[in-house]
């Protein structure tokens, strides 16, 4: 594992410090939920910047179609579809990315289930089916990937702002992500030093999934640009900046820590 110097000020001075860049260029990635909304954006952001990347779901069709976008940015891909609910299909996307990649340095959990029902009402199927991909899903990806990653090794976690703000009829949801929070701390401190694990609670962010939920015009939309200080929701593209960051050597000293990224709206008071 790389030795961290201490910093002297005269190598500031004279312009010989150097520092690891944030980048995840050459680095072997896979993104689990990564075929749709901001686990594609992110597994797009990553090929850009000259990542290999496996992008996977249980859809196939969606998976060759994200497997063509990231060969035109230039990279390495592999074609395998996974269900997060089976720990053998995990499996076997580490063994293609081994394979083909010749190893993993990052894993990206981005995999999404939501159900809209009332603490009161929701049922017990849809409880467990959120929770399962969610939530499970994140340990099962974990235990899948952390094993064959070396002393380098990133997990990022996609988290939400559900996680800590009420929101009405999404009680698996935050239910979910509050756990994925917690896992988050706790695996980050188990897996050290050798792989750091961090999440990214995103805020409002317009994908083709909710596109016209978030459309504006919309009453929904009109509420949530008059909290948020930057007045707006983001674009799936504005996520992929905090993984990057994550991912890279430039965040070695990161871990156990949630990136919110929310244009503000946890912090309004309105």
């Amino acid at each position: 594992m790389k030795t961290l110097m201490p910093v002297d000020e005269r190598d500031i001075c004279m312009g010989t410090y150097s520092h690891s860049p944030v980048t995840v260029d050459g680095k072997r990635a896979v993104i689990v939920g990564g075929t749709s909304g901001i686990g594609q954006a992110i597994a797009l952001g990553f090929a850009a910047e000259g990542a290999d990347v496996i992008a996977t779901s249980r859809d196939e069709a969606k998976v060759e179609e994200t497997a063509v976008a990231v060969e035109e940015r230039g990279v390495e891909t592999a074609r395998v579809t996974c269900d997060v609910s089976d720990a053998g299909s995990l499996a076997r996307v580490r063994e293609t990315a081994v394979e083909e990649l010749g190893g993993v340095d990052v894993v990206v959990a981005s995999q999404g289930a939501i159900s809209r029902a009332s603490v009161l009402e929701i049922a017990d199927d849809e409880w467990e089916f959120v929770t399962d991909v969610a939530l499970d899903g994140v340990r099962r990806v974990t235990q899948a990937f952390a094993p064959a990653m070396d002393d380098r090794g990133s997990i990022v976690n996609i988290s939400s702002l559900a996680a800590r703000l009420s929101m009405a009829n999404l009680p698996a949801y935050s239910a979910a992500k509050g756990g994925v929070e917690a896992f988050t701390r706790a695996s980050a401190k188990e897996l050290a030093p050798d792989v750091r694990v961090n999440a990214i609670a995103p805020g409002f962010v317009i994908t083709p999934q909710n596109a016209d939920t978030y459309a504006e015009g919309t009453e929904k939309r009109a509420r949530i640009d008059e909290r948020t200080p930057l007045a707006r929701v983001a674009d799936r593209e504005e996520i992929v900046g905090a993984a990057v960051y994550l991912a890279s050597d430039a965040a070695s000293y990161v871990t156990g820590e949630v990136v919110t990224v929310d244009g503000g709206f946890a912090t309004s008071a309105l």
